[in-house]
């Protein structure tokens, strides 16, 4: 099972991949094949974390675990949804703003 600063960003990163995808791809409820290989992807990244409960946001991390394709696909990702998730999930966008400001490993 994973800890909690990994959990929390399990369901931050899926709202986040929903959020574009709804909007990006108008799909309701389930997601599109792309954004569905890129909610496994990042969910198996997340769970081989090496840093765990210490985890700083990917942005700020020394070890960029993503291969290029994905990592480009989920950096588009979250520069759409980052400022819509304060509107959509206020409190899981302002636990990713908070763990942004702690310093990485």
């Amino acid at each position: 099972m994973a800890v909690p600063r990994i959990r929390r960003e399990r369901k931050t990163v899926a709202a986040m991949i929903q959020l574009f995808c709804r909007k990006k791809h108008g799909s309701r409820g389930a997601l599109c094949a792309g954004c569905q290989a890129i909610h496994d992807y990042a969910m198996g990244k997340l769970e081989r974390c090496p840093f765990q409960e210490r985890k700083p946001t990917c942005a700020k991390c020394r070890i960029h675990c993503y291969k290029e394709p994905q990592r480009s696909q989920i950096r588009e990702i979250m520069r759409f949804a980052g400022p819509r998730m304060l509107l959509r999930h206020p409190l899981l966008a302002i636990g990713h703003l908070r763990d942004g400001i702690r310093p990485a490993p």
